[in-house]
Parts: C-alpha cells; sequence; structure tokens
C-alpha cells in the first residue's frame, strides 16, 4: 500500500482498486514491455484520482485476521483490460514454488536508509570497452516463453520503499561525493582510455567526476614518482624474447634491511591519477567497517589453525515452549461402496457411466478441443495394456513383465495420450514412470533424469506419434542417446497402433496392496532425481483422503491447470476422477482459468500462485464472469509463504465476480507424503484463521516469534489448513536426530500416514532416512515404533491444530548456525528497483560450500539494455537491503545475460544446475560481485609473531626435548678427492685453455647446432685460443683497454661468445655478459642492456656486425641516448694480429667476470666472481659429473648469467668435455630439435631451463609417436638437469618423465639444480649420488616457518622435491632470517652457504662494503660463529632421508621453498606465492597462468585467460573460493588479463613486483578487474 502512496486507515474503499491499477502496471514492468520513463507516466495517471496528501501511520504487528468476506463496492473498481500482446507470451509459468510478497516493503526502505549516510563508494568493477558488448537478448538466445510471474511476483510495497530512500540519498552532499568518486573509477572504465589516449572526448560531467577523483586520489595515496614505462603493451606474444627487467629496476647493491621501500611498501611510486590505486583505495575504505558477526577469540597451536565458527551470541532466542504433543487429523471414513482398487473403479464407470466425460481439453481459446468420456477411457487402457503384455515381444519372451518400469515422455499439451498411457500401465500391472520431454541434448537436469531412469532400471518409453516425431533424431533418424540415459525402446500408444484384446483375455485387477503403483519423480536441493514410489493402497487411500477433505461429489467439474503428471496435478486431476465421477477439465495454454468456471459450472478449481497472477493480467471485464459456482480454489503451493500475497491480490480482484474468500484452500504436499494439510473450505461468513506475523531474526534462529519490535523484518504466514484425514504429524528438528521440536520452534514436518510414497525406487539408503523416521522425545527414546515420512516442509502447528509452512527444506540456506530461505532472500532483491536492471524478475538464490561454512550466492539475469552503472547500483542496494534485513552477507552476486540460466520444463530457473553452472566455471557473467570480506568471518585469528630471543642454551634444550639435529648438510669434500687432471695445476682458466691448446690443439670443444641440427661452428682447443687472441689483439688495440676495465660481451648464444671471454680474461679485462636486445621490441628490451653498460661502467662493447647496428639504429634512439654508448668493437672480421703477451692475475683472488642477472623480485644484481672461485666451481661440477675429455654433454639454455654461464662458457674448458650448444631460440622454428640431438649423438648428460621444458612438454606432448618413428631414442640420458635459481617445479619435471617415457627416458633421469646469486652452483645432481627424494610437507605448518612431514595425498600437503645433491666442497646451514641462530631440522630458515666457489660480493657503484658483510660476510650469532657464509636469500630445509651417499653415510637432501623477498607476510603468517598460484591454476581450464602479489595488505591475482572474453568473469569466484579454501586467504582484487601480460625472465621466472608495477601503473589493458568487498 505504501508503494501506492496509500493510508490504509484514511481510504479503505479505495483499496482494490489501486492494488489492481498497481497490478497492471506491474505486468508491463514484468514482461519487459514499459521503460522507467514510460512506467512513471502511466502510474502517475493512473493514480492521480487516489492521491491524498500521505501521512506515516504506526501499523501495529500482530496476530491478524484475514480479509473481510464482503466485497468492497466502488464506482472506479473497473478493472483494465490487459492488452492483447501478453497471451503469446503465457507458456508453462516459471518456477513452481517462488512468488513474491509485498507484505514488507518497509523492510527494504529501511535497510536502505540506513546506508544513506554511508561515506565510502563501492569500487565499480573494470571492464574492457571489447569485452562482452551485449546484444539484445533477442539476438542472443531464443525469447523466453515462460511466464515468469512466479519470480517476479508482486514487488509492489518493496519497490517503492527503495524509491522513498532514493529520494533521501539524492538530497545528501555524501551521495554525490560517493557518485563522482564512483564515475571517476568507472566513467572510464573500459581499460585504459586515459592511459592509452583514446583521443574521445568525454562529457563534462565525466570530466568534473574525474577531477574530484584526482583530488581524492592525491589526497589518499600521496605523492607520484615517474610512470614507468609501458612495457608490456608493446611485448610479443613469445615469451622467451621478454626483457630481464623494466627500466625502472632498482640496483641491487643493498642489504634485505635496506629494502626497496621507496616503490614497494609504500603507495608513493604510485601515479596520483591511477585509476587502479583510486579502486583500491576506495576498497580498502570499505573494508574498515566492522564485519558482523565479530571475529571470536582464538588460540592457535603450533601445528594446526583452528577453524571454527563464531561462538553463538548469549541472546539467540531459544525455544521456550514445551514439547509438541502430535497432531491427528479426523478419521477416514467409512464409505460402503468404495472399490478395492483405483483400475476396479475405472472398470466400473467404464461400464455404468460410459457416456460421462472424464476429460475435456481446451484450446487457448476455451474451446473444448476433444472431450475423453470413462468408456473411451476404459476401452483404450484396456488396449494399451494388452498390446503391452502381449504384442511387444514373442510369447516365450515378452519385453514387459508386471511390475517392469515404463517411462511415460507425453507433452503437457496431450493430458488424454497421457491418461490411457497411465491407466493402460496400470491394467498392465508394470509401474508407470511419468517424465518430461526431452527437447534438446542441453536440457537443463537431463542428466538427473537418465539417473532416475537408470535407478529405476527402466528400458522402455511410451509416448505419442507427433512427440516422438518432435525429439532430436542422429542424422541415420533414430532417436538421439541423452547424456546418463540408458538404451531405451520407444513405443507409440496411438489408438492406431493398438491391438483390440482377443475376448477371452481380461486384466487382472488385484485388492489395491503394497506392491509399487507408480513412481514420481521428486528433484533434491543438489539437484539429483530420485523417483518415490507410490504403493496400490497408498494410491487408493489418498483418492479417498482427497475425497473426503475436499468434500467431492459424482458429477462435479474439476478445472485443473497445473501439471497433470505429478503432484496434485496428477493426484486430484487425474487419479481422484477415476475414483468419484468428475469431469476434468484441463487448460492446455495456462489461460485464465477465471473465463471458464461458469461456462463449465465448475465447482473446484487447482491453481498455483503464478496462475492467479496471470488471471489478474489476463482478466477482461466481461459481464459473464462469474465465479461464484466456486466452492473451493485449491492453491496447491499454499506452503510457500509468500503465497499470501498472491491470494490477497486476487481475492481483491474477483470478489466483485463472485469470488468468496472462504473459497481459497491452500495446501501444502511433498512428492514424498503427497498432501500433508489442505485448508478446507468454509461455510459463508466465517471468518478466515488467522494469520502469523512472524519475526525473520527468530526464524533465522529456529523459533517462533510474533514481531513487535521490528516490523522491517517480518513475516506473515497463513495457514495451509489442517492435517489430511487419518494422518498424524509430528514436527521435528530439521538437523540431527529426529528430535520433537517444542510448540515454539520451527521443524521440519514428519507425517506418518496410510497415503505417501513408500521408498525411493532403488535407492534403499536414502529411503531409510527419509520414510522410516521415528521421532525421539527430549530424553531420546521414541515416542512409538511407528515411522514417519519427511516431508521437506519447515513448518509450525500454530492454535487450533492449524498447520503453518515457513519454507521448504531445498532452499534452506544454513549460514554459520542460521537458517535463511532462498525464497525470503529473493523476495528482497526483487523489491531493490529491478526494472533497470532484472530481466522478467529471474533470480536464483543457493548457497555454496566455502571455507567450512555455506555462502550466499545470488545470480539474476540482467536487461538486455541495462547500463553498467545501473547494474553495479543494483548489485550494491541489494547487498545492503539483506545485510540489513536478514542480517547474512552475500558471498557473491552474479549478473547473467538475459535468458542463459538453465530453464525448468515451465520455464522456471533451475536452480541446482545454476549452481553447478557457477561452481565450473562456465555461467558466463556479464556483471559479477564478490563480498568475502564481509561473510567469511570464521577466519582464524591472526598470527602474531612473538620477539624471539633464542641464544644457544635453549637451542641444546630444544634439541634434547624434540630430538632433533641442526640443520645442516654439506658435500663431499673437495681437497680429499683424488684428481690427476693437468688442469687442476692451473689456477686460471685462460692458463688452461693455453695447455689444452698446446697438448690437444684439434680436441673439438664446442660444437654449435642451428634449428635443422646440423653443427654451424665448432670450436676446437686451438681455434679457441687463436680466435681469443684476436680479440684481445682487437681490444689492446682498439679499445684502449686498461687491465681491470669492464667490457660488456653483447652476442647471440654462439662461440663469439665464448671467445670474447677468453679473449678478455687474455687481456686482463672483467668480462660482463649481457642479453643482446630483441630487434623487434627494442622498446622494452633495450633500455635493460643501457642499464646493465652504464651500472658496470663498462669501457667498451664486443659484439657483431649485426647488433652493432642495431645499437646505432634509429630505433634505438628512440628508447635511448644512442651518442653516449661506449667504445664498440665489432669482431666479426678481426685483424690476423696477436698480442704481445697474455695476462696473467698476480692472485687469484682477483676478479674474473661480473655476472648481472634480474631476480624475480625485479632487482638486477651484479655479483662479483673470482678466479679462485671459478676454479672452484668448474672442479665441482666435474667431479660431481664425472666430466672428462671423452665425454659429450648437451646444453639447451641461455648463456648470459648463473650456472648456465659456467656450463656454457666454462666447464668444457677446465674439464676438457665436449659441449653441444643448442640456443633455446632454435627451438621455436624446430621444437624436437633437443630431443632429437640427445638421440642422435647418445648423451649421457644434458642440461636445460625449465623454459625449454615447458615449451618441450606442451609442443610434444602429443608427438611422442610420431618422434618415435623418426628413430628418437632417449634412453641414453643418464642425467637431465634443469638449471634454476627457485623451488624445483616438480609437476613440469613429472610431466615430462611421464610424457617421453615411451622415448626410453629414464623416471630417475630428470632432476634440478640449484644456485642463488651469492653462489651460482649450491646443488647439483651428479652420477654417484643418490636419486632426489620427495617428501610431503604440511602447508599449515610450512605458513609458520615449520616443517611437519606428511603422507602423500594428506589434505594441505605440498610436494617439494630436493634441489639436487650438494656439490664437494659446499657446505649449508639453515638459519633463522631474524636471529640468525642455526635451527632444526623441523624448521623452515635461510639456507647459508659455505663454499670456495662463492662470490665475492655485489658489483656496486660507490662499493660499501658494509653491503657486501651483510651477504657475503655473514656469521652465525651462536654456534659456530667464526665460519663466514653467505646469505642465500632462499628460503628450505634440510631432511637425513634414509638413502645412502658415495661415502656410505645417510643422504642429508636440501629442499628449497621459496625466495625470502618474495614471500607474502598474511596474518602473520607466511605464504610463498607459487602455491598459491599452483591452486589458481588449478581453478579454471582457461586459466593459462597466474601470479600473486600484495599490495597495502590486499592479495592480489592476476589471471591470464586462455579461452574466450566471456569466461572472464567466471575466474572471479573461482580463484577467490580456491585461496580461500585452501590458503585461508581473501583475495582483495581478481585482474583478468590477455596471455602473455605476466612478464617473465629469461630463466622462465615470473617478475612479480614488475607485474604490480605495471598493474598500479594502469598499464596492463586488463579485460576485467574485480575488487572484491
Amino acid at each position: 500500500y505504501e508503494a501506492i502512496g496509500l493510508d490504509i486507515c484514511v481510504h479503505p474503499h479505495h483499496i482494490s482498486n489501486k492494488i489492481f491499477i498497481y497490478l497492471f502496471l506491474f505486468c508491463f514492468v514484468l514482461t519487459g514491455d514499459i521503460t522507467q520513463k514510460g512506467y512513471e507516466k502511466k502510474r502517475a495517471k493512473l493514480l492521480a484520482p487516489f492521491v491524498p496528501q500521505t501521512q506515516n501511520v504506526d501499523v501495529s504487528i500482530q496476530l491478524t485476521p484475514g480479509l473481510s468476506s464482503e466485497p468492497t463496492s466502488s464506482p472506479n473498481a473497473v478493472p483494465v483490460a490487459a492488452p492483447r500482446q501478453h497471451r503469446a507470451h503465457r507458456s508453462g509459468g516459471t518456477r513452481d514454488d517462488r512468488y513474491r510478497s509485498d507484505i514488507h516493503t518497509e523492510a527494504v526502505q529501511a535497510a536502505l536508509a540506513r546506508h544513506k549516510e554511508e561515506k565510502m563508494a563501492l569500487p565499480m568493477p573494470t571492464k574492457r570497452r571489447s569485452a562482452f558488448a551485449q546484444s539484445s537478448a533477442e539476438n542472443c538466445t531464443p525469447p523466453d516463453t515462460s511466464s515468469a510471474s512466479e519470480d517476479e511476483g508482486s514487488l509492489r510495497r518493496r519497490q517503492a520503499a527503495i524509491s522513498a530512500m532514493l529520494a533521501q540519498n539524492l538530497q545528501s552532499p555524501e551521495y554525490w561525493i560517493n557518485r563522482s568518486v564512483q564515475s571517476s573509477s568507472t566513467s572510464s572504465s573500459a581499460s585504459s582510455t586515459l592511459s592509452h589516449g583514446d583521443g574521445k572526448t568525454q562529457n563534462h560531467s565525466q570530466g568534473q567526476t574525474s577531477i574530484l577523483a584526482d583530488v581524492l586520489a592525491h589526497t589518499r595515496i600521496g605523492t607520484s614518482s615517474s610512470v614507468p614505462p609501458d612495457v608490456t603493451s608493446t611485448v610479443p606474444q613469445d615469451r622467451n624474447s621478454r626483457a630481464d627487467l623494466p627500466p625502472n629496476i632498482t640496483v641491487r647493491g643493498m642489504s634485505r634491511g635496506q629494502s626497496r621501500s621507496s616503490m614497494m611498501d609504500t603507495a608513493a611510486g604510485v601515479p596520483a591519477h591511477s585509476r587502479v590505486s583510486t579502486k583500491i583505495q576506495q576498497l580498502l575504505n570499505t573494508l574498515k567497517r566492522p564485519k558482523r558477526p565479530p571475529l571470536s577469540e582464538f588460540f592457535l597451536d603450533d601445528f594446526e589453525e583452528i577453524v571454527e565458527v563464531p561462538q553463538p551470541d548469549p541472546n539467540t532466542p531459544r525455544p521456550e515452549g514445551r514439547q509438541m504433543i502430535p497432531v491427528k487429523g479426523e478419521p477416514l471414513g467409512v464409505v460402503s461402496n468404495w472399490p478395492p482398487a483405483l483400475q476396479a473403479a475405472l472398470a466400473r464407470w467404464g461400464a455404468t457411466q460410459a457416456k460421462s466425460p472424464a476429460l475435456t481439453a481446451l484450446d487457448i481459446t476455451g474451446k473444448p478441443l476433444y472431450t475423453l468420456t470413462y468408456g473411451k477411457l476404459w476401452s483404450r487402457s484396456l488396449k494399451l495394456a494388452y498390446t503391452l503384455l502381449n504384442k511387444l515381444g514373442t510369447k516365450n519372451e515378452p519385453v514387459l513383465k508386471p511390475g517392469d518400469r515404463v517411462a511415460l515422455v507425453y507433452p503437457n499439451s496431450d493430458p488424454g495420450m497421457f491418461w490411457v498411457a497411465f491407466y493402460g500401465c496400470l491394467l498392465a500391472e508394470v509401474i508407470p514412470v511419468p517424465i518430461e520431454v526431452p527437447l534438446s541434448l542441453k536440457d537443463a537436469g537431463s542428466q538427473q533424469i537418465g539417473f532416475l531412469l537408470g535407478s529405476c532400471g527402466v528400458g522402455l518409453a511410451l509416448t505419442s506419434e507427433v512427440c516422438l516425431k518432435g525429439l532430436p533424431k542422429t542424422q541415420n533418424g533414430e532417436i538421439m542417446q541423452f547424456k546418463g540415459w540408458p538404451r531405451l525402446k520407444w513405443v507409440v500408444t496411438d489408438t492406431k497402433y493398438l491391438t483390440k484384446p482377443s475376448k477371452d483375455w481380461q486384466p487382472h485387477i488385484p485388492t489395491a496392496n503394497t506392491d509399487t503403483a507408480y513412481i514420481e519423480y521428486k528433484a533434491s536441493k543438489e539437484g539429483t532425481v530420485m523417483g518415490v514410489a507410490v504403493s496400490k493402497i497408498s494410491m487408493l487411500t489418498h483418492c479417498q483422503a482427497l475425497t473426503q477433505a475436499c468434500n467431492y461429489c459424482e458429477g462435479e467439474t474439476l478445472v485443473n491447470v497445473l501439471d497433470f503428471k505429478k503432484d496434485s496435478g496428477l493426484w486430484h486431476g487425474v487419479l481422484t476422477v477415476s475414483v468419484i465421477l468428475l469431469n476434468s477439465s484441463v487448460l492446455l495454454v495456462l489461460f485464465s482459468f477465471t473465463d471458464f468456471p461458469h461456462v463449465f459450472v465448475s465447482r473446484v478449481a487447482m491453481v498455483k500462485c503464478r496462475d492467479l497472477h496471470w488471471a489478474m493480467m489476463a482478466h477482461r471485464d466481461q459481464k459473464d464472469t462469474n465465479l461464484s459456482s466456486l466452492r473451493m480454489l485449491i492453491v496447491a503451493d499454499g506452503a510457500n509463504p509468500w503465497s499470501v500475497s498472491s491470494c490477497d491480490a486476487f481475492l481483491n480482484v474477483f470478489q466483485s465476480h463472485g469470488l468468496k474468500p472462504e473459497m481459497i484452500c491452500p495446501c501444502a504436499s511433498s512428492p514424498e507424503a503427497m498432501t500433508v494439510a489442505i485448508r478446507r473450505p468454509g461455510a459463508q461468513g466465517t471468518p478466515l484463521p488467522a494469520r502469523a506475523i512472524l519475526s525473520m531474526a527468530g526464524l533465522s534462529h529456529g523459533v517462533i516469534r510474533v514481531n513487535t519490535e521490528d516490523k522491517n523484518s517480518a513475516l506473515t504466514v497463513q495457514d495451509v489448513g489442517h492435517v489430511m484425514p487419518g494422518g498424524l504429524m509430528c514436527i521435528v528438528k530439521p538437523d540431527g536426530p529426529p528430535m520433537l521440536c517444542k510448540t515454539d520452534e520451527i521443524g521440519e514436518i514428519v507425517l506418518n500416514s496410510r497415503v505417501g510414497g513408500t521408498m525411493y525406487y532403488g535407492l534403499p539408503g536414502v529411503t531409510k532416512n527419509t520414510f522410516e523416521v521415528i521421532p525421539i522425545n527430549s530424553g531420546g527414546t521414541p515416542i512409538g515404533d511407528v515411522p514417519f515420512t519427511r516431508t521437506g516442509l519447515l513448518g509450525f502447528v500454530g492454535p487450533g491444530s492449524l498447520v503453518f509452512v515457513v519454507g521448504k527444506i531445498e532452499g534452506l540456506l544454513s549460514v554459520s548456525g542460521r537458517r535463511h530461505n532462498a525464497d525470503d532472500l529473493v523476495a528482497t532483491a526483487l523489491a531493490v528497483e529491478p526494472v533497470k536492471t532484472v530481466y522478467r524478475g529471474r533470480i536464483a538464490v543457493f548457497s555454496v560450500t566455502v571455507f567450512y561454512d555455506e555462502r550466499v550466492v545470488i545470480v539474476a539475469e540482467q536487461r538486455p539494455d541495462a547500463n553498467e552503472e545501473d547494474s553495479f547500483q543494483w548489485m550494491s542496494r541489494v547487498l545492503q537491503a539483506i545485510d540489513s534485513i536478514h542480517q547474512v552477507g552475500l558471498y557473491c552476486l552474479a549478473l547473467v545475460p538475459a535468458n542463459t540460466l538453465p530453464k525448468t520444463h515451465l520455464g522456471g530457473i533451475h536452480i541446482s544446475e545454476t549452481k553447478q553452472h557457477f561452481l565450473e566455471g562456465s555461467l558466463h557473467p556479464c556483471n559479477i560481485l564478490m563480498c568475502p570480506h564481509t561473510c567469511v568471518t570464521n577466519l582464524p585469528k591472526p598470527r602474531q609473531k612473538q620477539p624471539v630471543g633464542v641464544g644457544p642454551a635453549s637451542i641444546m634444550v630444544g634439541n634434547l626435548v624434540a630430538g632433533k639435529r641442526i640443520a645442516q648438510a654439506s658435500g663431499r669434500d673437495l681437497g680429499l678427492i683424488d684428481d690427476q687432471e693437468q688442469s687442476r695445476k692451473h689456477q686460471f682458466l685462460s692458463e688452461a685453455l693455453q695447455w689444452r691448446a698446446q697438448t690437444d690443439p684439434d680436441h673439438v670443444l664446442y660444437m654449435l647446432l642451428n634449428a635443422k641440427g646440423v653443427a654451424v661452428s665448432t670450436a676446437t682447443c686451438s681455434q679457441l685460443h687463436k680466435r681469443a687472441e684476436k680479440i684481445t689483439a682487437a681490444l689492446l688495440e682498439r679499445g684502449g683497454i686498461n687491465t681491470g676495465d669492464n667490457v660488456v660481451l653483447l652476442y647471440p648464444p654462439g662461440i663469439d661468445l665464448i671467445a670474447s671471454f677468453y679473449g678478455c680474461l687474455y687481456a686482463g679485462c672483467i668480462p660482463v655478459t649481457v642479453r643482446p636486445p630483441h630487434p623487434q621490441n627494442l622498446a622494452a628490451t633495450l633500455p635493460t642492456v643501457r642499464m646493465i653498460i652504464d651500472v658496470s661502467k663498462a669501457a667498451c662493447i664486443l659484439t657483431t656486425q649485426t647488433l652493432m647496428k642495431i645499437l646505432r639504429s634509429k630505433e634505438a634512439a628512440g628508447c635511448v641516448n644512442v651518442k653516449t654508448w661506449p667504445n664498440i668493437i665489432d669482431t666479426d672480421d678481426l685483424p690476423r694480429k696477436r698480442p704481445s703477451n697474455i695476462y696473467k692475475p698476480p692472485t687469484a683472488e682477483m676478479l674474473a667476470y661480473l655476472d648481472f642477472s634480474v631476480s624475480t623480485t625485479g632487482m638486477l644484481t651484479g655479483v662479483k666472481i673470482s678466479h679462485s672461485a671459478v676454479n672452484a666451481l668448474c672442479r665441482s661440477i666435474k667431479l660431481q659429473c664425472e666430466l672428462y675429455s671423452s665425454r659429450q654433454i648437451a646444453i639447451c639454455m641461455d648463456p648470459y648469467c648463473g650456472l648456465g654461464f659456467v656450463l656454457w662458457c666454462m666447464s668444457s674448458v677446465y674439464s676438457g668435455h665436449q659441449s653441444i650448444l643448442i640456443p633455446p631460440m632454435e627451438l621455436e622454428t624446430s621444437l624436437p630439435l633437443w630431443l632429437s640431438t640427445l638421440s642422435q649423438y647418445k648423451i649421457r648428460d644434458t642440461f636445460c631451463s625449465y623454459s625449454v621444458m615447458e615449451l618441450c612438454t606442451k609442443g610434444l606432448g602429443t608427438q611422442t609417436e610420431a618422434l618415435k618413428a623418426r628413430g628418437v631414442n632417449l634412453s641414453c640420458v643418464r642425467s637431465c638437469v634443469v638449471i634454476a635459481e627457485e623451488r624445483p617445479r616438480l609437476a613440469l619435471t613429472q610431466s615430462f618423465s611421464r610424457l617421453f617415457k615411451d622415448l626410453g627416458l629414464s623416471p630417475r633421469a630428470v632432476s634440478t639444480a640449484f644456485g642463488a646469486r651469492v653462489n651460482l652452483a649450491i646443488c647439483l645432481q651428479g652420477t654417484a649420488g643418490p636419486d632426489p627424494s620427495t617428501v610431503y610437507v604440511d602447508m599449515k605448518s610450512l605458513r609458520h616457518d615449520r616443517v611437519r612431514l606428511v603422507e602423500r595425498g594428506a589434505p594441505q600437503s605440498l610436494p617439494l622435491m630436493e634441489s639436487g645433491t650438494i656439490l664437494p666442497g659446499v657446505r649449508v646451514i639453515i638459519v633463522n632470517p631474524e636471529t640468525r641462530g642455526p635451527l632444526g631440522d623441523s624448521h623452515l630458515g635461510e639456507i647459508w652457504v659455505n663454499s670456495p666457489h662463492n662470490a665475492s660480493g655485489y658489483y656496486t657503484i660507490c662499493g660499501e662494503e658494509s653491503l657486501q658483510a651483510d651477504h657475503f660476510n655473514t656469521r652465525l650469532s651462536f654456534g659456530d660463529t667464526e665460519t663466514l657464509w653467505a646469505r642465500t636469500g632462499y628460503l628450505g630445509f634440510v631432511r637425513r632421508t634414509e638413502l645412502l651417499d658415495a661415502s656410505g653415510d645417510r643422504h642429508d637432501a636440501l629442499f628449497v621453498v621459496g625466495s625470502l623477498d618474495e614471500t607474502l607476510e598474511l596474518r602473520g603468517l607466511r605464504y610463498h606465492p607459487i602455491d598459491i598460484e599452483t591452486s589458481v591454476s588449478r581453478a579454471h581450464r582457461s586459466i593459462a597462468e597466474s601470479a600473486v602479489f600484495t599490495w597495502t595488505n590486499l592479495l592480489v591475482v592476476v589471471v591470464e585467460l586462455s579461452g574466450s572474453e566471456q569466461e572472464a568473469l567466471d575466474l572471479v569466484p573461482l580463484v577467490t573460493n580456491v585461496v580461500l579454501k585452501e590458503h585461508h586467504l581473501i583475495v582483495g582484487v581478481v585482474v583478468i588479463v590477455d596471455p602473455g601480460v605476466i612478464p617473465i625472465n629469461s630463466r622462465g621466472e615470473k617478475q612479480r613486483m614488475h607485474l604490480r608495477d605495471s598493474f598500479l601503473a594502469d598499464q596492463l589493458d586488463p579485460i576485467y578487474v574485480a575488487y572484491n568487498m
């Protein structure tokens, strides 16, 4: 009434007129045939005569009597005829159990009014302009032919409440500020309009809001710095050509204490106009609000996180009444001539009343299509029974035997055929299973129907000829095999195909017994379809009970507009008709049944609430419309608590046409118990039963409280009458044992009766829990031995033994110990201005289990013409309304394009299928809003780190108590190993090369292969030495180089690089290898080259002619200053000169070369490697891998830094083995190159990078048979080592081993190495050591820096592979990075290393000794305080295994977990990005790659989408779910980007900090950015 602007106390006589006008208006709204403006205009015009000055009326809420039975009279009460075009839209209706109410409008008004003073704006998602260009619904999908009125129902009062709230909001200044912030962050939300300069001018209002956003951004974010250049937008898709670092990377010459806070840890590095940063700040502001309910206190065990629901509130209402007493229905009367069986009744009427009509089918205009008399029904059923039993098979092998199950597949348009088939089956004593007609292979729930047919053992389907022609066919004309369905034999039952029975054949009609008569299908909450078996005696008794309750008499006409294949439509309209001589009129199209009762002088009508809506919409003011002949209007879904609104509205419209209030008879039923209760038709003038106005808060706690305080959250419920005759009803607790409820407690209705189902056919386990329930009292003792049946209805017994139903188990959402009804939430959502946003009111509500609790999800169909901002506003308001009214937080709110949600056969939303699509990521939303911060309140309390003060005494005590050893391990002793090689005598690598050139000049050291596998160049010892001398001469002659100068080597992978390296050593220069710039991507790669040249203070550059031209090109000049390059020497054409002398360093501690690399944290780090370190490292590798002159190894990796550079350039010269060099870029044109080389040269040892291994796994995984046919055989490979500075990628190495096992690759061959900046090679799997071991650690413990081993497959287990055997001469120890004290082997700590080949220090411009001492010359705080260690910056642990090493001792394995700089400190715990990324990548098939980072304590997940852009929004809830479930973290922002956007360095490692900078600078051009509330 408030929606109409009516004061009921002042104008009672206007009520019916105004409600009808409002209903009429709403018809337009619901069907989408009116715009908002048109709606307002029409509303004002129609309501003009009725709108006085409104006053605030305080209506007290209490138990209210029903509406007066006196018809209202008014001269203006002229119903308006609905336009004709509405009729075309009408067909089956939508969900049968959802109707909307107008009872609590003020609730939504108050809820949203509370938020009007909110001073923060929710950040609207960012969406690329190109994505989701939504066409009209008609173009996308076939038009929705369903009625949909159930989904929209009566929103009248709730909707006006929102309008009132908006009127208030528009006057508050905060509203405009918030709007401006939102507009600034969304008006150009399409990708990077501002960043990338679209060139389109924006309108004035947008400009203003953007200025305001800038002001706000400045105040929130702080000072801006220069924007980093966009290094992703121009990068080609090829990952191998990526830049190693962005141009703004900090130079690594700093300790971990001196962090990159200037850019990373504060927001100062973010440009103030960045839209992303503004939105994140908005998000942080919204998260400052307190959650509901508050977090309770938790006590954390050392090992286990305790996750529990917050403790119940002591103020929670509890039931206070006495224990209920079972309620009995009236006894079943004794009828003298009651038939012994249903078939006997049909036989009697078929013989005695053959001409009497049993069924009249009506067409769309109300004309009778055909009439089926009792005589025809009997004779046709008899023919069908005879045909089924005698004509389908042979006499000896009949297809059907009595007791077999048969599917009945008939459309709603053919009730006659269905009746004949149903009774024919009963007469043949086979069991009919009525199902819906499968119209396509994609029918929602079709697979579950297959489960039903399978569980019932159905092999035969009866159908009509017309229906059979309409079924989907294969190309051969056979019926399509539906997914999940058993193979069916189809039988057509049209009369012309039936055989007349022989005179001596009579059907066997036994007295009704407990054998199954028919099976009615029922869909559970999870979507499983089960068959409820109804026995012959139950079927007959149910007809008797209905006849007694409804007082049916012979000759009455029943109008039935329900589905006649199940539920009340079957029970009243098909079965009872046969027992009592009734004429059932079935309307083929759901038309206005009000046009027909007066034509047929109908006494009873069977409807659902949706039919009441349609009747009001299609009603015309026909003078002969007269409903006075009706004595009973059965509302079959009266169990829906929102049905009261429909009944009242219908009564108001048709009271003047003879409808009396006492005629309306709501009933409650369920497939299991059949009819549970029905309101009996009352005598004229008797007052209607009272209604209960209940507190929604009380209902959520399962108690009945009359709503007297907060009138905003009240639910008005009408009764569904008394228990059925012969029934005994109890109310039991819905969860746990079936304990009787108290009188003021809501519970599940259970019924004991001779009526109802007997079991779920073929499912004995589920049957016991539903059909054999024995209630117990509070003491736990059974109240008797009679079994009850669960009805699935939630309710209570009110005064006078009236039954009230408040919901269904299948619509129950149990969140944090409270119960909410899905229908209630839909009603609230629909009341929030759906006109602009929701398509025909189609909304689905369900819950998903995430992190130990149910989470509420709302999915709605969005109107084709809805804009982004309206949709987002609607979603925001729905959040607020539901939060205030129901005190429950929404987890996810999604809008999908119109007509895309899966539908039931009547056109409603198929809830379980929608939920399945949501969980699978196939819902394809066009808008989504996740609110995990609001509703996930059961996270453990953040861990508070205690100050650590560990000393020698405590660690000794700890070791004694725990029996743990200090976590340390070492390789073999380098000094004790006998090495006869002559090269050992040479301190310097330059001397070793000269020695080899003299002693074995023709021995081939290097062979370089091209993409075809052909050796394009080779280098013998002599050739390499001579070429190095030429380069030395050129350096001294052209470069003017002094001893100790740095020289940059800029070469593609090849022998020139190696020769230049030794040329520098011969000249006494310090070589610095740099990856050359990518010719097609100079803008991204050349600045990196320039930075290394500048940082290293290079005196000159050695390079090729081609690269020299690139360095001096115009394109290069656009990226860097080409005029300030150092001297560039081209080594392609060298003079034939030899240097006068070859430089020999005075001491081995002198610098040999500089190793520059970009870490995964985006830092450029250059380390100094001395001659002694080079010598020790080469010797260590030689001993570990048993490398000798006669050996060949193959290297397929980049040669610019780390262990890859050592293997490529130095190892062969030291050990004398031959290295076959395969540049990784050659694999791009010839993928099998590496593997075929291994096979061709019978290589035993090969080294590669993860990039190469991934390339082969993805590219060659399906070609193993072709490779085998080409003769590729990998059985020769003894060790295949992946060189990396990270945790071993176990999944990749295992995939590689499995894929190429067929080519002979041994599963033991693949292993990994580990190096760091401070020591290039710590671990390398050798030939003598044991195989690398794999352990499973508990991830929860790992977050606490503890190592707890668990069994494989244990929940929350993480597999870790050993990083290779520790090299000879290397010692490692695990240290607490804060206290610098040694740890036990059950702890995770930083890996420290002591080795003769440690790097000398960072190469710094200023040469600060303190920084070098911190990382390269560090001592333990206690224990062995004399040894000098280098800090690797990686976390790991040491485990003593059962395996034995070469010396016979137990092997100590080192496990690397991750980089210390990259770990995420969240909630007081330590997380490793790779673990979260692994979970994310598993979440959906279209996730190609992912990366995570944090910003201001928000976890940001960037996901590369490999599928179509319409899948982008599917990923948001899946990513949020998986991170919450597996890592107990709430994702703050989800960014969906194109493949190849996540930057990767040359070693295949993600550069997460670079990605973070690009994201904050708004340079990613994301497909979608979702800000989780």
